[in-house]
């Protein structure tokens, strides 16, 4: 039998490689010939970049730049063996994982240590650049990302703002003068997995700014400037992006990159297969098994396990998922199209405690789920 192993991570727990080898384990004592694809993916959020590294053949550039809050911080990004194409996590210069709790809150935090990247990346000779946007602990529509670039926001007064989310209400110019001239050149693609609009109830501020640490009346604020912002957009460069799907990922930096850096929006996890050729590999398979931390109402949203489903469909291949917890109904699992899913805890405890086992408890869960094969074979045998 043919298994492709392709999960996302179990966060806080497992990565996708260790989630593929103790899968692999618990398969082998059941079917110790069978095939073992390890393809481990990811969404293009948080921890992306560790997955991309293998298939991008990339190295770590560690550069110097700015974190959420103006500091001085030393981070990397990915640059391929050739210098043609980055890849560049913005929560490696401008994500929540950054900040102490207390020091949270998108009213003050910028994106521009991700520009910075981008910027290195360009003046390294990248011509593709893919940008992964999950996990950022900013709302500032990506102004801070566009002035590392060379764009500069202006008031009423022309007075020059500091790009972060309490100044989109006040931008009344962007100048464009210094914008980076190899921007021109190269191609960038943000890998998305939400479609939240720029502003309004589901946007940017609405639905995430108060995990980043915005008070209710700061929400209110920051998506008013964000209302405001896409206007200026829209004046300057003809542009609506509350139309544009994603706009509002990363507190608005999914609309800022297709403004100020002529990007393209693309879904995460068909990025991440396209760079691991899964379609190539999903030839033959009996099953695919896939896994997160998590599986819930989220799920069918664009992530790693929905576009898993969506590329083994095609090929008429069923999907297993083993998972932290589950947390949808049996009606969600047939709508997304799972096969098999299953929760790896096998007791009550912590969390803590179920993080510790998850590795033994996966395995478990893998044994199982293989002998359930080799049992409902034997039977069709007969």
């Amino acid at each position: 039998m043919k298994f492709v192993l392709a999960p996302d991570k179990y966060k806080g727990s497992l990565t996708g490689p260790e989630f593929c080898n103790a899968v692999e384990n618990g398969i082998k004592k059941v079917f110790p010939d069978a095939e073992i694809v390890k393809k481990p993916l990811a969404d293009g959020g948080d921890g992306t970049i560790e997955v991309v590294k293998e298939y991008l053949h990339a190295s770590s550039i560690v550069v110097n730049v700015k974190d959420p809050l103006f500091r001085d911080i030393t981070t990397q990004y990915l640059l391929s063996n050739d210098h043609k194409t980055a890849f560049i996590e913005m929560s490696e210069a401008s994500g929540y994982k950054l900040l102490d709790k207390a020091e949270m809150n998108c009213m003050h935090t910028t994106s521009l240590g991700t520009g910075q990247m981008i910027v290195d990346a360009m003046e390294k000779g990248a011509q593709n650049i893919v940008l992964g946007i999950g996990g950022s602990a900013t709302n500032d529509g990506g102004m801070g990302m566009a002035a590392a670039l060379g764009y500069v926001f202006l008031d009423a007064d022309e007075n020059e703002l500091e790009p972060i989310g309490k100044h989109l209400a006040d931008v009344e110019k962007i100048g464009m003068e210094n914008v980076h001239p190899k921007l021109k050149e190269i191609k960038i693609q943000v890998a998305c997995d939400v479609n939240n609009p720029f502003y309004g109830e589901q946007g940017a501020a609405k639905v995430y700014a108060r995990q980043k640490g915005a008070s209710e009346q700061e929400i209110d604020f920051l998506d008013n400037g964000l209302e405001h912002f896409s206007k200026v957009l829209q004046t300057t460069f003809g542009v609506d992006v509350q139309q544009i799907p994603g706009a509002g990922a990363a507190g608005g930096v999914g609309g800022g990159a297709v403004v100020f850096l002529g990007a393209e929006l693309i879904s995460g996890v068909d990025m991440i297969m396209q760079l691991a050729h899964f379609e190539e590999v999903l030839e033959g398979a009996d099953w695919v098994i896939t896994g997160e931390g998590q599986l819930d109402g989220q799920t069918s949203a664009g992530k790693t396990i929905n576009g898993i489903i969506k590329a083994a469909q095609r090929k008429k291949i069923p999907v297993a998922a083993f998972c932290g917890s589950i947390d949808i109904t049996i009606e969600e699992m047939q709508h997304i199209g799972l096969d098999y899913g299953v929760s790896i805890l096998n007791q009550i405890g912590t969390l803590e405690d179920a993080k510790a086992k998850s590795y033994h408890n996966l395995e478990l869960a893998s044994y199982n789920f293989a002998n359930l094969l080799k049992v409902t074979r034997t039977c069709i045998e007969k």
